[in-house]
């Protein structure tokens, strides 16, 4: 083989962003779900996909939540416009973000949503405890509110993009005092691979993002969680624990154009973790 016959496609473009120093997500618009604090996973992933070029929308859950996620905003420039309110639980208001949307950008290249409950009694009993509505709650808020994002998303990606949720290794296999989120999270998994089998050929991927344990407002509703910690940095092959921003970054490759033909399959970020664990 002969230097001419080598296809240099990628090193000529990665060589042409180098020197013109383009960002990725330069020029992309995109929504971030589910920011509670600067301790969130989608805090980590919306600095990463701003810190690589994209326009951002950011949601907050209500007025109470505002304090702890506007600074937030600010730092991102997002503008008022798209600082918005969506709590999935009260009708029409994810709705009413996509339409924002809409009406400001007229196009959306990707959307992550970070979004999971479920009550407290349910979430702390064994799975075959749990009662028929908080069952059906979690389901909603966690897996159902997927699919709708979904929904409203697809008719403004009209070049093709990117969706995501956060899962994790309980949806896959049983994991000590995760209780009724392993079956939610499970069904979160197969409904983004349904998602990506329909809205692929329209150029549209879904993927789940399935971080190792972090010590998130959301993490701290389930026992023992330290304890998790512990035994994954042991035995994780990394022998560390992940952050927000090593799930950010991991994130913000999917949504770029070199991730264009990834879809369908759940992203590990966590050390290794899901192998051995």
């Amino acid at each position: 083989m002969t230097a001419k016959t080598i296809n240099t496609n990628l090193l000529d473009s990665l060589r042409r962003q180098r020197e013109e120093r383009v960002q990725p997500l330069a020029g992309k618009k995109g929504i971030v779900i589910g920011i509670a604090n600067d301790q969130s996973i989608a805090w980590g992933c919306a600095q990463a996909f701003r810190g690589i070029g994209a326009d951002l929308c950011m949601t907050y859950l209500n007025e109470k939540s505002k304090p702890y996620t506007e600074p937030l905003a600010k730092a991102l420039d997002i503008p008022p416009s798209l600082y918005l309110p969506c709590d999935v639980r009260e009708p029409g208001q994810l709705r009413a973000v996509f339409a924002e949307i809409e009406k400001e950008w007229g196009r959306l290249d990707f959307a992550l949503h970070s979004i999971a409950f479920a009550p407290r009694d349910d979430l702390h009993g064994r799975v075959t405890d749990c009662s028929q509505e908080g069952f059906a709650m979690a389901m909603d808020i966690s897996c159902h509110s997927f699919i709708r994002m979904a929904k409203y998303a697809e008719p403004l990606m009209t070049n093709g993009g990117a969706l995501f949720t956060m899962s994790y290794f309980g949806a896959e296999k049983v994991v000590e005092n995760y209780n009724l989120m392993g079956p939610v999270k499970a069904a979160l998994e197969a409904t983004a691979r349904y998602l990506a089998a329909e809205l692929g050929p329209k150029g549209i991927r879904v993927n789940p993002i399935s971080p190792g344990p972090i010590q998130t407002r959301a993490a701290s509703g389930i026992g023992r969680f330290d304890e998790l910690m512990e035994h994954a940095a042991a035995r994780a092959p990394s022998r560390a624990l992940v952050t927000i921003e090593d799930v950010g970054m991991a994130t913000a490759f999917l949504a770029t154009d070199f991730a264009k033909l990834i879809t369908g399959d759940t992203m590990y970020v966590d050390g290794g973790y899901h192998v051995v664990g």
